[in-house]
């Protein structure tokens, strides 16, 4: 009996004096990591560990997405502990202080993703971001393996090597960042300034899903603004998707892509594509204006004089991409006869290819591009007239629409007047829950006929799918018009969907059953 209670006892002593020597435990290993530390910085001699896996090559520096969107403001979130916690592990990657942490999470997933940039039982370090811009960062081997087939070669596959510290600095610390958090947290935390840089992480590490949720988030953030980067950008990672997402927008809104500024960060093989492309729809003195604004900034990038020969230069054979006769005349003489880019003898033929019956042979494309073919969404299945309507007087006549799928709205299809030809001044206006996108002050002439008569914006309006818009019409002209009659609430245009309902900005009797704007013309 004795002799128990005297084992009893001592399991006694040593399960109370447990958390005490765990704790010393780990102040010892708390020193022997500022021993290491210290050591480690003694020994500078010894050349770095740099571990390369995968690098992708480019032919210029990335342009980062900072440079393409706008900085939003996060919006305000009540987060959880664990969401607090990687927020601040985010900037600080300090030891969990809390004893027996495990037990404030319930799942495995909440309780990985606390080792989320956390120095505690951290196998590896990585030094991410280019010389002057790094950041040193945990790692867990068996982690990272999981979530990426990159990771298990390096720690785990036959030509692994054991090595403390690995650097990479092709690969921006934010976006790093943002990977591990996929893998360690199972969350997709994306931002305008570091979507391209984490799609070139996940790239590189191979992490499919979180590549595609890059992608997407692209996608939908794709504008005439960074539609050019993006083409770019696209072509670098493979994304066929992508890319023909920014075709659609360049093609159709091609102005204003190319007057863009983004279009000046393009690379040169990404300005021929352009230059090349059949169905840009924009006038060719404005494809030439753009491809001397991308000179101009190329030569600053190439520490060239901003010269008429260093111009032309940089653009090389690029230049005879541009289909200089194919400009209107005015055009030619007035702009790019004398931008001096041109030489008197080219200059001379061109003159010569636009008045002479024996046309010179030309080294520039003499043929118009193509373009794109508009398409009209007609939402009424018969029109009509009568003596006492349709009249104007100043009102607004405006329909609701939504479409399925993403389009460029590029004008209206109207009609005229119902007893003989007349002129008409148009005001139209596209709006998005009250915000105007597009609108212009036109005139056109109708014929007496019950035809409808395009009236078009300056450049294309981009249009998302499921989401209603305000196509609103002010004329000023004849009083007594044509107007619609049966209208449709939904009718299938090629392989767009468009969906009618009545707009509370119409004061002048147009609905979805009857009156104006009977046409929606679009680029598809």
């Amino acid at each position: 009996m004795v002799d128990d209670k005297e084992k009893n006892m001592k399991c006694l002593t040593f399960f109370l004096m447990l958390p005490e020597t765990v704790k010393n435990r780990s102040k010892k290993s708390s020193k022997k990591a500022n021993t290491n530390s210290s050591s480690s910085n003694s020994s500078s001699k010894l050349p770095p560990v740099c571990y390369e896996i995968i690098t992708l090559k480019t032919k210029k520096k990335k342009k980062m997405a900072a440079d393409i969107f706008p900085r939003k403001k996060p919006a305000n979130s009540s987060g959880t502990t664990v969401q607090q916690y990687h927020q601040q592990n985010l900037s600080n990657n300090n030891l969990i202080p809390a004893p027996n942490w495990q037990g404030l999470y319930p799942t495995i997933r909440e309780r990985n993703a606390v080792m989320f940039n956390n120095d505690l039982m951290a196998d590896v370090h990585f030094v991410v971001g280019p010389p002057g811009g790094t950041q040193r960062l945990p790692g867990h081997k068996y982690v990272l393996a999981v979530g990426s087939s990159v990771f298990h070669a390096m720690f785990y596959g036959e030509l692994a090597e054991d090595k403390d510290e690995i650097r990479i600095p092709d690969v921006e610390p934010a976006a790093f960042l943002a990977m591990l958090k996929y893998i360690y947290c199972d969350e997709i935390d994306l931002a305008a300034d570091t979507v391209l840089a984490t799609l070139y992480a996940a790239k590189k590490y191979i992490v499919p899903h979180l590549a595609r949720a890059c992608v997407n988030f692209l996608e939908t953030s794709l504008s005439a603004k960074n539609a050019c980067v993006l083409l770019s950008q696209s072509c670098l990672f493979e994304e066929p998707d992508l890319t023909q997402r920014c075709w659609e927008v360049i093609d159709a809104q091609a102005e204003l892509a190319l007057k863009s500024e983004g279009f000046c960060d393009i690379d040169f093989q990404t300005l021929e594509s352009i230059l090349r492309r059949e169905t840009l729809n924009a006038k060719e003195i404005v494809v030439f204006e753009a491809a001397l604004n991308w000179a101009e900034v190329e030569c600053q990038r190439q520490d060239l004089a901003l010269s008429i020969e260093n111009k032309r230069k940089v653009l090389g054979k690029a230049l005879y991409l541009i289909r200089i006769p194919t400009m209107a005349l005015d055009d030619f003489a007035n702009g790019a006869a004398q931008s001096g880019v041109l030489t008197l003898n080219e200059t001379n033929d061109i003159f010569l290819w636009y008045t002479a019956a024996k046309k010179p042979e030309l080294q520039f494309v003499s043929k118009a591009r193509k373009g794109l073919v508009p398409q009209r969404c007609h939402r009424f299945q018969s029109c009509a007239y009568r003596s006492n309507q349709w009249r104007y007087r100043g009102r607004c006549d405006s329909i609701q629409f939504a479409v399925d799928k993403r389009v460029f709205i590029a004008g209206f299809g109207l009609y005229g007047s119902s007893c003989g030809s007349a002129e008409y001044s148009a005001k139209i206006e596209l709006k998005r829950q009250g915000v105007v996108l597009g609108q212009n002050l036109s005139k056109y002439f109708s014929d007496g006929s019950s035809n409808t008569f395009p009236v078009w914006f300056e450049y294309p309006v981009q249009i998302e799918p499921d989401t209603f818009y305000t196509a609103s019409v002010v004329l000023d002209g004849n009083e007594l018009s044509y107007f619609g009659q049966e209208g449709m609430t939904e009718v299938q245009c090629g392989k767009v969907t468009v969906q009618f309902q009545c707009s509370s900005d119409s004061t002048n009797g147009t609905g979805v059953q009857g009156g104006q704007i009977p046409e929606l013309i679009f680029y598809a």
